[in-house]
């Protein structure tokens, strides 16, 4: 009997403790509670509460949790129909007041984004919701992350996972997009024909250069020769002239037939003239040849031995001339 007692009494002291004793996972807290009224949290590891009078009220998850925010149509500032959805993520910070500061926490951080979301895209045009995520991202972050301090829970991030457009305006936007890259394509092409049209410009430019300072070189050189050829001419009138003053007229005589000689040369090398008609009879000309070259002989002081005298014919026995 006192055995049985004994073994019975043992048993429930045992199981009295095993009960008493919490174990508290890696990444939970619990709520302690005694007779219904919060006392403290129970960290992770072997805590012991005594049965009975302490009492688990919540096991709170500490780790960082994600909670969606469903699909909905948003009406934006331009009065454009959007479905729009996302997700927030969030971790406790505060074990105590996310189990008794709030009922349901999962649905209440799901409504307070949903409704914030409609806020803050629906006053922002169309254009703007489809191009300002980041903006629209920490707008939402900051007003949900201010709503859910007294909660004891820290906001991380909030992402927007999809904005759909209505169809139409897809459309529409296709359309733009193709407008405006043509557009593009045209300014690019325009100013590629115009840069062109520059260096071509420039080109010609400096080829006009080039030939004008070309003409001036060659026009400088052909006065420059001209101007050597004159003075070669007056040099050779001005000997001419001083030859006639010291009394030598064959130097005149040989200019002139100089002069005369060119004359009738250029009728010979003529492309046009087939036949030279001479205003001189043949012989004369053969004569003036002969002339100049007389003439020649003398100015080049090679002066010709005169010619014998005949001899006086002899005359015959009977007086006739003999050869």
């Amino acid at each position: 009997m006192v055995t049985t007692f004994a073994l019975t009494v043992t048993f429930l002291v045992l199981f009295y403790l095993a009960v008493s004793v919490k174990v508290v996972r890696q990444g939970y807290q619990y709520t302690i509670e005694r007779f219904g009224r919060f006392t403290e949290v129970a960290k992770p590891g072997l805590n012991f509460y005594p049965a009975f009078f302490y009492a688990v009220g919540r096991k709170i998850n500490m780790m960082e949790q994600v909670v969606d925010i469903p699909g909905q149509e948003i009406i934006t500032k331009d009065n454009a129909m959007v479905s729009v959805d996302g997700v927030v993520f969030f971790q406790v910070l505060d074990a105590a007041k996310a189990a008794y500061e709030v009922s349901e926490l999962y649905v209440a951080i799901m409504q307070l984004a949903t409704t914030n979301l409609r806020t803050v895209m629906g006053s922002m045009d169309l254009d703007e919701t489809l191009s300002k995520r980041d903006e629209i991202n920490a707008r939402l972050l900051s007003v949900v992350d201010h709503a859910t301090n007294a909660w004891g829970i820290k906001i991380t991030r909030v992402e927007l996972k999809d904005i759909r457009p209505p169809a139409d305006i897809v459309n529409a936007m296709g359309r733009q997009m193709k407008a405006e890259r043509e557009k593009r394509a045209n300014i690019l092409e325009a100013e590629g024909l115009k840069s062109s049209e520059i260096l071509r410009a420039e080109g010609q430019k400096q080829s006009q250069i080039l030939e004008a300072e070309g003409r001036r070189e060659a026009a400088f050189r052909d006065a420059e020769a001209r101007e050597r050829e004159a003075e070669a001419e007056a040099k050779a009138t001005q000997m001419v002239s001083d030859a006639i003053a010291a009394g030598n007229p064959q130097a005149l005589n040989y200019f002139i037939a100089q002069k005369y000689t060119d004359a009738v040369s250029q009728f010979a090398t003529s492309p046009n003239a087939k036949t030279i008609l001479f205003p001189v009879e043949a012989t004369q000309l053969i004569g003036t040849l002969g002339g100049i070259g007389q003439l020649a002989k003398e100015a080049l002081g090679d002066t010709p031995t005169p010619p014998a005298p005949p001899a006086a014919p002899r005359r015959g026995p009977f007086g006739q001339t003999q050869g």
